[in-house]
């Protein structure tokens, strides 16, 4: 591992630990490979994933929505998708009112369904879903994977991430190739000079 990597990775665990998220620096790990390709500064990849751990806080802390609601959040650049279901609009809105005072986040697409929370089985297909977009992606030409995040709910594939014109259109093109997905969203934020990763 080159010694820029190994120090931005020991930054973020050390950034994370000050902050109270532990957990984090397991997911920052995982992640640790795909830094260096990532458009995102060190400092909004920290924020993401944050907002992610503290939006996953304030939905469970309300035991209404932790029975009655199956939401995940992700986020990407301030950019946060809310994704899932929810047994009525009230509670809906309900996550949306936890989540939207976080700082950091700058945009909330809330894909949240009115339904029951869904069951393992169709979650299950979901990660599923997940994993062919993502293995798809790693071997579609002219694109770097790393940079897109692949998000299924309800067999419905949502891609985000730092990418140009062209690049959100590879992706996107690729993925609806994938059998069984019930459609493509793109929420991606476009960008006109992408500036070439730090070796």
């Amino acid at each position: 591992m080159p010694i820029r990597s190994a120090i931005s990775l020991v930054t973020l665990a050390v950034v994370l630990l000050l902050q109270g998220c532990a957990a984090a620096v397991v997911a920052g790990a995982a992640t640790g490979a795909v830094v260096a390709h990532d458009r995102r500064t060190m400092g909004s990849i920290v924020d993401d994933e944050a907002v992610e751990l503290k939006a996953s806080a304030a939905i469970n802390s309300d035991n209404q929505l932790k029975e009655q609601a199956h939401v995940n959040v992700t986020s990407m650049n301030g950019i946060v998708l809310l994704s899932g279901e929810a047994a009525s609009a009230e509670l809906r809105d309900r996550v949306l009112s936890q989540v939207r005072p976080i700082p950091s986040i700058r945009r909330i697409h809330n894909e949240i369904r009115i339904a029951p929370p869904s069951l393992f089985g169709n979650r299950s297909l979901d990660t599923w879903y997940t994993t062919k977009v993502k293995s798809r992606l790693l071997f579609t030409k002219d694109l770097d994977a790393s940079r897109v995040k692949v998000v299924t709910e309800n067999s419905t594939v949502y891609l985000l991430g730092l990418v140009t014109q062209h690049e959100g259109e590879i992706a996107a093109n690729s993925t609806a190739q994938v059998g069984g997905i019930g459609g493509v969203v793109k929420l991606f934020e476009y960008i006109d000079n992408p500036t070439p990763p730090t070796p």
